[in-house]
């Protein structure tokens, strides 16, 4: 059982990633799926969170919301973290963070409760 982020690296300001959280031993399908950062020398802040399939809203933080769009692929049990127009301040590793539907909302995920963490992958805003 798995969860695993990848796409991260170096982008300039204004420019576009997109992080993928991809999951084996279980199904995606089920689970609510955020993601946080956390830059050098901060706390680690929520980013965004996709419900569980059954309904699928998503929710962003204030720093984002406009900018990054999260989505779920359930045949490749892959969630997205598209994040454009990006910023010296996106910089940070990126999380993402799994958990069950019937165990809670988003709004737990928001709080960081998880059945299962990914590892991170670097993002860095720079010129």
């Amino acid at each position: 059982v798995q969860l695993q982020a990848s796409g991260g690296g170096l982008v300039q300001p204004g420019g576009s990633l997109r992080l993928s959280c991809a999951a084996s031993g279980f199904s995606l399908y089920y689970y609510n799926v955020g993601w946080f950062r956390q830059a050098p020398g901060k706390e680690r802040e929520w980013v965004s969170c996709i419900s569980s399939s059954r309904d699928g809203s998503t929710f962003y933080a204030d720093s984002v919301k406009g900018r990054f769009t999260t989505s779920r692929d359930n045949a490749k049990n892959t969630v997205y973290l598209q994040m454009n127009s990006l910023k010296p301040e996106d910089t940070a590793v990126y999380y993402c963070l799994a958990l069950q539907g019937t165990k809670g909302t988003c709004y737990r995920v928001s709080s960081f409760a998880a059945d299962y963490w990914g590892q991170g992958t670097q993002v860095t805003v720079s010129s």
